[in-house]
């Protein structure tokens, strides 16, 4: 199910247009629009689960598939190594309350996350 004022969910819909990456049943995945490295792609689940917090019996084989999902765009996008981060909740840094993951990569990245 997903959330008419949700900025992904109108996103997964078309309604707002994006740079897709991947596709499938359970997950929509695209190039973020403010790109903090030279890959940076976004995996959503295509039903509304709006943070980590909210994962459960019912909804968690969307989370899986997201994570089936980075393996696969990874390969496609030629990265050998990557980062995915979760910011969960607005003391984590999420901005859109839809669940989300960042694939970053395309250069050698810090270690340093903050």
């Amino acid at each position: 199910m997903l959330d008419d004022n949700c900025l992904f969910c109108k996103i997964i819909e078309g309604v707002i247009p994006s740079t897709k990456v991947y596709e499938d049943e359970y997950c929509y995945a695209f190039n973020d629009i403010n790109p903090q490295a030279p890959v940076h792609v976004i995996v959503v689940p295509k039903t509304h689960i709006a943070s980590a917090l909210e994962i459960n019996d019912s909804n968690s084989l969307y989370v899986a598939k997201c994570f089936e999902a980075v393996k696969k765009i990874a390969d496609s996008l030629g990265l050998e190594g990557f980062r995915v981060i979760n910011n969960c909740g607005e003391d984590g840094g999420q901005t859109v309350m839809h669940l989300h993951f960042h694939i970053l990569g395309g250069k050698k990245l810090s270690e340093k996350i903050v």
